[in-house]
């Protein structure tokens, strides 16, 4: 999936979030650290990171820098994780202190061969607040 593909799927889980009360606007075409940025539909105000994966795990793996970086944000941070099985948004502000792990990643979000290890967490899918199960034959 190319990084056209990916933006594309980021805008579409805005409007659908949108669609059920949030309001959201995308900006992860820039440099920012999250994908979306606007308010729960309590109205308050979040930044929102959005990963496709295309394998289903049942721990949802965050990068430390980008948790890290969505938590100092002046806004509620969230996780939202699409895969084969369904959607979750974890709300990271509300998360017991996680366990750091260190795992081969690509060395940037380009979808590169060339891996490094990086500290990451690996969050329980029993901890993400919304999930939407995909349904399967």
């Amino acid at each position: 999936m190319n990084i056209s593909k990916v933006h594309q799927f980021e805008k579409s889980i805005v409007t659908l979030l949108n669609l059920d009360g949030w309001n959201l606007e995308w900006c992860g075409g820039g440099f920012e650290h999250f994908d979306c940025i606007g308010t729960t539909p309590k109205g308050v105000q979040c930044v929102m990171e959005i990963k496709l994966r295309k394998k289903y795990y049942e721990d949802k793996m965050i990068e430390k820098y980008k948790f890290d970086k969505l938590l100092k944000e002046d806004a509620i941070a969230l996780y939202f994780v699409a895969d084969p099985k369904g959607n979750y948004i974890f709300w990271l502000n509300d998360l017991p202190k996680q366990e750091e792990v260190e795992m081969y990643c690509p060395d940037t979000t380009l979808w590169t061969k060339k891996r490094i290890k990086k500290p990451c967490y690996l969050l329980k899918e029993s901890d993400a607040h919304r999930v939407q199960a995909n349904k399967t034959n």
